[in-house]
Formats: C-alpha cells, sequence, structure tokens
C-alpha cells in the first residue's frame, strides 16, 4: 500500500458532503435517463401497433418530461465533471490515466443522448411514425452506456487494477482497458441498471397511483400506471439476483465493507445475519440472529468463514451504523417492492386487472419515493462503505482532497444551486401535467369503466 501525504484540509468534512449530495442527487437524474427512455418508446410501440390513444398520449408527456429531466439531469452532470478536478485534484492528477478512458467513452454516449433527444423530441409529427419510433430507441441505449461507463470507474476505486506502482509510489505500466473492465464493473453495472428500471417505472407510476386515490379512474390512468410499473416490477427479482452477485463480489474483494454491512466484529465460521438491531461496543443489539445466513449470502457455504472488523486497523474501518442501516433499508425496500410485484401479478391473474384495493393505490405512490430511498441508501452502502479509501487500500479521501481553502462557501453555494434548479422542476413538470388530455380521452375526472388494460 502506497499512499501520498494528507492535506491539511479543514474543509474536508464539506468536500465530502459536497460530492455525496451531487452524486446523491444525480445519481437519480441517471436512473431516469437510463430507463423513461425505454418507457416512452415502448408506450410510443403500443400506441403505433394498436392505434390506441391512450398509449400514443402517454408516451407524448412522458417525452415531454424526459426532455425537462434530462436538461436538469445534464446540468448536474457537469456540475460533477467539475467537482472531480475541482475538489479531488491529488486523486485525478494521480490517477488520471489509469480511470480517464470510461469517462471518455461516457462523454461520448452522453453527447450521443443528447442529440437522439432532440430528434425524437422535434420529430413528432415530422418524421415518419416508424423513423420517429426507431429515433427513439438510442436514447435509452445511449443513457444505459453513459451510466454503465460512470460505474466501471466506481468499480476500478472499489478493486483498483490496470496499472502498479513502483517503490516512490508512482503511477507505472498504465493499462486503461485492464481497469475499464475491473471485476467490480459487472456486478455493479448490472445492479445499478436494474436500480434504474425500478426508480424510473415506480416513479413514472407514482402520479397515476395519486390519481386513483383521488378518484380518477379511467382507462388512462390505469395504463399510465400499469406500463412502468410493470417494467419496474420485472426487474425487481432480477435485482436480488444481482444483488446476491454483488454481495458475493464485496466479500472477496472488500471484506471490511461486509463485515460493515453486518456489523460483524470477530471473524466468525458460519456467521449470522442480523435483522435489525444498532452496532453498539463492537456488537449487534436488538437484532435478530439468523443463524448462519451471512456466510450463505456471502459465500453460499453455511460454514464459510466470514472475516470481521477486529481484522481491520481501526483507522481503516468504515462507518459502521451508517453503511449497516443503509443495507438494511436497501434490502427491507426492495423485499417490500417485491411483494408489491407479487400482489398485482395475483391480480392479474385472476382479472386481467390491476388490484382495485386503494391499498394497492397507496403502495404504488408510496413505491415512487421509496424506490429512491432504495437507490441512496445502495449507492451509501457502495461509498461509505469503502470509507476511508477514495482507491481501495491505494489511496485515502483525505489524500486525494484539494488545499484550495473556503470549500464550506462552494457546498453552500451548491445548495443554493441545486435548490433553484428542484424548484424550477417542479413546476415545469406540474405546469405539463396540466395540459389538457385529448378530449377522446374524457375529463380527467370521469370515472372510469371497469375492463381490461392490454
Amino acid at each position: 500500500m502506497h499512499s501520498v501525504l494528507a492535506v491539511d484540509q479543514p474543509d474536508l468534512f464539506y468536500a465530502r458532503q459536497q460530492m455525496a449530495f451531487s452524486l446523491g442527487a444525480h445519481i437519480v437524474l441517471a436512473c431516469i435517463g437510463m430507463s423513461v427512455p425505454f418507457l416512452v418508446v415502448l408506450a410510443e410501440w403500443k400506441g403505433q401497433r394498436t392505434g390506441d390513444l391512450v398509449y400514443a398520449t402517454l408516451a407524448r408527456r412522458w417525452a415531454k418530461a424526459m426532455g425537462v429531466l434530462f436538461a436538469v439531469g445534464a446540468v448536474s452532470g457537469t456540475i460533477l465533471s467539475f467537482e472531480f478536478g475541482i475538489l479531488w485534484p491529488r486523486w485525478m492528477g494521480r490517477f488520471g490515466d489509469v480511470m480517464g478512458l470510461p469517462f471518455a467513452i461516457e462523454g461520448i454516449a452522453f453527447f450521443l443522448e443528447a442529440i437522439f433527444i432532440g430528434i425524437y423530441l422535434y420529430g413528432w409529427d415530422r418524421l415518419p411514425p416508424r423513423v420517429h419510433l426507431w429515433a427513439g430507441i438510442p436514447i435509452g441505449i445511449a443513457g444505459v452506456a453513459s451510466a454503465f461507463f460512470v460505474v466501471a470507474a466506481n468499480g476500478w476505486m472499489n478493486d483498483p487494477t490496470g496499472f502498479t506502482l513502483d517503490a516512490s509510489g508512482n503511477v507505472t505500466h498504465v493499462n486503461p482497458w485492464s481497469a475499464l473492465f475491473n471485476s467490480g464493473l459487472w456486478p455493479e453495472a448490472i445492479h445499478m441498471i436494474l436500480a434504474a428500471f425500478i426508480v424510473g417505472g415506480c416513479l413514472v407510476a407514482m402520479p397515476y397511483g395519486w390519481a386513483m386515490l383521488r378518484g380518477r379512474r379511467t382507462r388512462y390512468e390505469r395504463v399510465g400506471l400499469l406500463l412502468p410499473l410493470t417494467v419496474a416490477m420485472l426487474a425487481a427479482p432480477l435485482q436480488i439476483v444481482a444483488g446476491d452477485w454483488a454481495a458475493r463480489h464485496v466479500a472477496q474483494h472488500q471484506p471490511a465493507k461486509l463485515a460493515a454491512m453486518e456489523g460483524l466484529y470477530q471473524t466468525t465460521k458460519g456467521a449470522p445475519y442480523h435483522l435489525g438491531g444498532i452496532y453498539i461496543d463492537n456488537e449487534v443489539k436488538g437484532g435478530i440472529a439468523v443463524p448462519d445466513l451471512l456466510s450463505i449470502l456471502a459465500f453460499h457455504n453455511p460454514n464459510a468463514v466470514v472475516k470481521g472488523l477486529a481484522a481491520v486497523p481501526p483507522a481503516d474501518r468504515p462507518p459502521v451504523n451508517v453503511v449497516r442501516t443503509a443495507f438494511q433499508l436497501m434490502v427491507a425496500i426492495g423485499t417490500a417492492m417485491l411483494g408489491l410485484g407479487l400482489w398485482m401479478l395475483v391480480a392479474w391473474r385472476r382479472r386481467r386487472s390491476i388490484p382495485r384495493s386503494r391499498w394497492f393505490a397507496r403502495a404504488v405512490v408510496l413505491a415512487g419515493p421509496a424506490s429512491v430511498v432504495a437507490l441512496e441508501c445502495g449507492w451509501v452502502t457502495t461509498e461509505v462503505g469503502r470509507q476511508p479509501w477514495i482507491v481501495w487500500q491505494v489511496m485515502r479521501v483525505r489524500d486525494a482532497v484539494t488545499d484550495a481553502p473556503n470549500i464550506r462557501f462552494g457546498y453552500y453555494l451548491l445548495l443554493a444551486v441545486y435548490a433553484f434548479m428542484a424548484a424550477f422542476t417542479v413546476v415545469v413538470l406540474r405546469r405539463l401535467t396540466r395540459v389538457p388530455l385529448p378530449a377522446e380521452l374524457g375529463a380527467p375526472g370521469e370515472p372510469g369503466e371497469s375492463g381490461e388494460e392490454t
């Protein structure tokens, strides 16, 4: 292990918080950018295939919201790109040759996404319907590619490869392709992409669940809820498989993170998993212990040995309760999502329709913010669980930060900018929702007829 000398930075806390806030906000927009274009294209395809005005109307309205959120995401992504160099110049200066490739490719994917969004939005009623439909597909592909290459950089931070360090700690023998295709790339990327479709589907379905609670149950609301929610619920069970894959990678490559996720202090054979509780005095108190479950989850072996925090120097241990609480909340919400999907599946098999209970509509409304909370908790588990390292066991966060003064004022400015962007986004999206529906669909408050959604 080689590391540069730490910078005397009294505002390190604010540098951390600024980066965390920027990433936490942008990741939601990135998920929308990955998933919503596919929902728009799917709705447009159904509309063209069936001639159904409901699908055509949904596609147009969702596309407008997609354009607004892409613009906001472009701003937040640009802010992030500057923060990498401004806040963490020693990290970027030392490892830029190693990890620069995925960021360069991500930039190309972003511009392709922007180009096709422009073509798609401008092309309504100007391009032939089939050409317009195909113009929407690259938007989602570019969005997924953009996230894929950003996650590649993050995977490298969790399992750094593609370089060697000489005796003085200088980076040599750089292989950017090896760094790009690190062992953490595929489990993290698949987990992230599936999370995007869960978040996007639940957020798009949420306002239609709210409309149903307010008495609007026309076919427009039912289809608006069913299509995105079905996509999200199909991704939910796949996410459990991907999460298992990601957890096993953590067990093999970052045992300290795994120990923090459970609150395991002593290295244990047949380690239990605790549901709930809090980590106090090197043990989990108040939780329900499930024997051998952690060993099973981490290694698929009930007798496997799981490394505990006691084997890690105190200075190298992540904050356990932050990591553990985030991980448990993410798992709990994911399990609830699976239950919501099963509820919808049972109702569909019985009546070819969504559940009629108001509790189902309430659950759909809650699923929107809950999916975002689960997303943020997953990101906290990944990033805070790596602490105190910015590059796992190679460079500490305190060694990567800038020595520039008064970082806290930049953080305050960032909060003001994001508050303005959030207010702007809410106002514009609310205006979009108030655009009248085509007369053929009936008034928004008109009672819906029972029947099938296709």
